[in-house]
Parts: C-alpha cells; structure tokens; sequence
C-alpha cells in the first residue's frame, strides 16, 4: 500500500527535535532507523501529519561505560548492540537475543531504542530489557527523565514516552558472572515469537542465588515471570528448575490469533523457561 501523505523534518540536533515534536503534538511520528514505522505506514495502521526523521542526530549512537552500567545510545543499531564487546561482556543476553531479531537487513539499519519505543510485545528485545532491569532515559520540553523498563511499557504498542519526548539512550546494568539464555519459537526464520523467554541467572554453592526472567508475546506488554524467578531460588537441580519453569505463565494473559491459542501459548512460556534458565544456569 501507499502510505498516507505527511510532512517530513529532519532536525540537526537534540533540542531542534524535541522543538519538532512538540509543534506537532500527538499527529507526530519519529523516524529513526525505520523498520517499524515504515511497515506501518505502507499499511495505514499509523497516520501521523509529521515524520521528524532523528537519524543524523550527534550523540545518540555507540555504547559506553558509566560505573556499573552500560550506556547505549538510542540510535545503536541491532548489529552494532551484537556485535560490541562491552554489551557481549557485560550484557551477553542483550547481544545473544539481538542477534535473533528478525535478518540481517533488518539488524543492520533497525535500532535498539526504536524496537524499544515501537513497544510490541512480540519483540525480542523489550522482554530483555525488562530482564536485565535497564533503564531508559528520555529527553522533552521539561528535560531529561529516565524510566525503568517496567514502567516505561504501557499496553500493546504503546510506552510511556510523552509525544514531545524522545528515548536517547538505554542503560543496562552489568551483569558479569551470570548465565544468560534467550529462547523463542517461530514458525519460521525471521518470523516474530510465538513466545520467547529471557533468563538471567546467579549461582552459588551450586544453586540458584537469583534469576530474572522476562516473557515474549505473553500478554500486551513484555512480562516478568515473578512466580517461577522466585520458586527458583535455591534451585540446585534440573528437576527443581522444571517444578520453578511450570509457575512461568501465571498472572500472564496471553493473545489468541491465527499462530496460537492463549492455552498453546502458556506451554510455550513454561517449556522455554525450562529450557533458557537450565542453559543460564550450566545445568543443560
């Protein structure tokens, strides 16, 4: 389809989009590496007057260290988030479950803070974000904010930024010395999860100490798995991990449509679980 027509504006900096953004009001779209808009637009499921285009914006791109999280520029792509060796060392879940997103085309010009934003509960990585506790830091008309990912996922694709706001970058606290696990199932290559499972998981003296599991596609916001991460601890064999990973679809509400039923997919949520969180924790 041909995307209904509507004014285009690319700022050169932070303040001029924020400016751009609040002229417009709610009848603005942000455009930033595009693999989420544009098949909205071509599909007339998005109607905005304007489209603020932020890819040339200085400052948004590239990852960093401050203390003890990492700082990841909003406009990082998918490929350079995999591929970066502070996020494989101190995120490994993050590069691991990037690295799953849809195909290379894609990872190569979508961005880490646009799949965030664009808040769809199929996505790969908002569940990982939840997971790993980051934070998400948002510039407006008021100044900067940040937001923990579990406020900052409203309803089905829908986040908590303002209009006249803009996510400019995303901090991830390290998580050296924890095993990690990102599991989904689709139909088919590049297709979007059925149901995926982020696991992050700390032991010691052999057991589980602490583990964080966020879900996929199991309700119309990423979810975190509270019953099974807390039936987890202590957790110090396969067949304890397996009575923690049957807990893992309560207080979900999980869709129906054409590629599963809700019931279809809560199986879905407690195999993977199993099966991410055995891998996380060295016991598969």
């Amino acid at each position: 389809m041909i995307p209904p027509a509507f004014d285009y504006v690319r700022p050169a900096g932070l303040d001029e989009a924020v400016r751009a953004l609040a002229d417009a009001g709610e009848d603005a779209k942000v455009l930033a590496g595009g693999q989420s808009l544009l098949p909205l637009l071509r599909l007339r499921l998005a109607f905005p007057d304007v489209v603020v285009d932020i890819g040339r914006i200085p400052g948004l791109r590239g990852v960093r260290e401050e203390d003890d999280c990492l700082v990841i520029g909003a406009l990082t792509t998918h490929h350079e988030v995999m591929r970066d060796p502070l996020v494989r060392r101190h995120a490994g879940l993050l590069a691991q479950a990037t690295a799953t997103v849809a195909d290379p085309a894609v990872r190569h010009r979508g961005t880490l803070g646009g799949s965030l934003v664009h808040a769809d509960p199929a996505g790969d990585l908002p569940a990982v974000a939840l997971a790993l506790d980051a934070q998400m830091v948002a510039v407006g008309p008021g100044g900067r904010r940040t937001v923990p990912a579990d406020a900052f996922f409203a309803d089905y694709l829908q986040s908590t930024l303002a209009p006249d706001e803009l996510l400019v970058e995303i901090r991830v606290p390290k998580r050296e010395g924890w095993g990690f696990r990102y599991e989904k199932f689709h139909r088919v290559a590049q297709s979007w999860a059925m149901v995926g499972v982020a696991a992050l998981v700390r032991r010691e003296n052999g057991q589980v100490a602490e583990a964080r599991i966020g879900l996929t596609n199991m309700g119309a916001t990423p979810l975190r798995a509270t019953a099974a991460q807390e039936a987890l601890g202590g957790a110090g064999d396969a067949e304890a991990v397996a009575r923690a990973a049957r807990l893992a679809a309560e207080g979900t509400r999980p869709s129906q449509d054409a590629s599963a039923s809700p019931e279809y997919r809560a199986h879905l949520a407690r195999v993977l679980t199993e099966r991410a969180v055995l891998a996380a924790a060295g016991m598969g």
